[in-house]
């Protein structure tokens, strides 16, 4: 189908455009084209929708000023584990176009469609046209989407033209690209590296492919090489099938009424938490080495509390007793409450947990046997069908108060 010397390989990457929002907007429908903000449940901005960004709104702005500044920006608390549903959503859909899929971040994947123009019987433009349309319809998000030859030029595609691009960087219009992209935009360099190679005269990306890779070889380190390389479109960095290359954390938090100063009611809370995360590592099959909670309260003061876990752990109830025995030193009856939180840091490859000096890892190994029929079960019968005894008292209040999130189903995701 298409010409081989300008697609000797082609690689999709795909962008959520404004995700977090955009996952509020998908289930709340009367935000559309408003100007929306999420993070309300941390008190500065997280993710804000293409409306709020044209009103001057940037990430981390206070949430106080936002609405001084902005009385017309609604502001959402961040609701992760919904994104998480719709970046599963969003892998599986883009899964049925290609095997080789790989999932880079929490809204954003490449994937490996070469050689799929000739079995599908369209171009490769098509495809991606295709694979676009698709998750917008499956979905109601829009993704930028960008083809070309290696992965950091579909980078710099999906980047082109955002929200809803779609960009196509052939083999022989790659410099036409390249001209006017500041070197420092290319995904893997830098500020240090940036600033270093401007001292050569290197502004753009095409002005470094330009320098040659002799040049480059004498005068920068490996990973630059293989940077040049991949711009000059000779793809050296494969598209891993299946997990998410890197994941510093996981994260879920969530607004709870009424208020309380309960603390059974709270340290349920923080226990749902906990087994969300955890089961969202397990999922990527990475362990953590540290994690933090917090209580927020009425007034939107943060007491928190970070613990090294004694191994590398995806599991609830070791997480759990980390958690139970510092609960202690941030609660004060003194203040009510409006929000909890949890995040696992420190993330490892389950492969990479070592044994500690008291066994601790072997403790942990058992019980993530244990969890291995819990999460199969999990997959069955719904995310709820299984929780450890000290979530119920939260399950039981938002399963009274009807509070869970509807995830439209806005059409088929085999």
């Amino acid at each position: 189908m298409a010409d081989e010397k300008e697609f000797p390989k082609a690689i999709l990457h795909v962008d959520g455009d404004a995700f977090f929002v955009a996952c509020e907007v998908a289930c709340n429908p009367s935000l559309k084209g408003r100007p929306v903000v999420s993070g309300g449940e941390r008190g500065i901005a997280t993710a804000m929708s293409y409306e709020a960004k044209a009103l001057g709104v940037g990430r981390g702005m206070p949430v106080f000023q936002i609405r001084k500044l902005f009385p017309q920006v609604i502001v959402v608390p961040s609701q992760y584990r919904l994104y998480e549903i719709f970046s599963q959503r969003m892998f599986k859909i883009i899964s049925r176009f290609s095997s080789t899929v790989e999932w880079y971040s929490i809204d954003e994947c490449f994937a490996d469609i070469t050689g799929l123009d000739a079995e599908m019987g369209i171009s490769y433009d098509e495809i991606a046209k295709t694979v676009q349309e698709t998750l917008y319809k499956e979905l109601g998000i829009t993704f930028s989407v960008g083809l070309s030859v290696s992965k950091v030029l579909a980078k710099v595609a999906s980047k082109w033209k955002k929200p809803n691009g779609l960009t196509i960087i052939p083999q022989s219009q790659i410099q036409n690209y390249l001209r006017s992209v500041p070197l420092g935009k290319i995904w893997g360099i830098g500020p240090k590296t940036n600033q270093y190679l401007y001292r050569f005269g290197i502004e753009t990306a095409q002005n470094f492919v330009d320098k040659g890779e002799e040049w480059v070889r004498e005068n920068c380190a490996k990973p630059m090489v293989e940077i040049w390389y991949e711009l000059s479109g000779k793809s050296l960095f494969p598209v891993y099938s299946g997990k998410r290359a890197e994941h510093k954390s996981f994260a879920s938090t969530e607004t709870f009424m009424p208020t309380t100063n309960d603390p059974a009611f709270l340290f349920s809370e923080l226990s749902r938490h906990v087994e969300d995360v955890a089961r969202s590592a397990r999922r990527h099959s990475l362990m953590a080495t540290r994690v933090s909670f917090f209580l927020k309260t009425k007034d939107f003061r943060y007491r928190r509390m970070e613990c090294v876990l004694s191994a590398p752990t995806s599991v609830p109830s070791v997480i759990l007793e980390a958690v139970r025995k510092s609960f202690g030193s941030i609660f004060d009856p003194v203040y009510i409450y409006r929000a909890t939180g949890v995040t696992l840091h420190g993330m490892v490859p389950s492969s990479h947990a070592s044994q500690d000096l008291f066994g601790g890892h072997i403790k942990s190994d058992s019980l993530k046997k244990v969890y291995d029929v819990v999460d199969s079960l999990l997959s069955r019968y719904g995310s709820r069908a299984i929780y450890v005894c000290s979530s119920l008292g939260a399950f039981h209040h938002r399963k009274k108060k009807n509070r869970g999130f509807n995830v439209p189903i806005l059409g088929k995701v085999r």
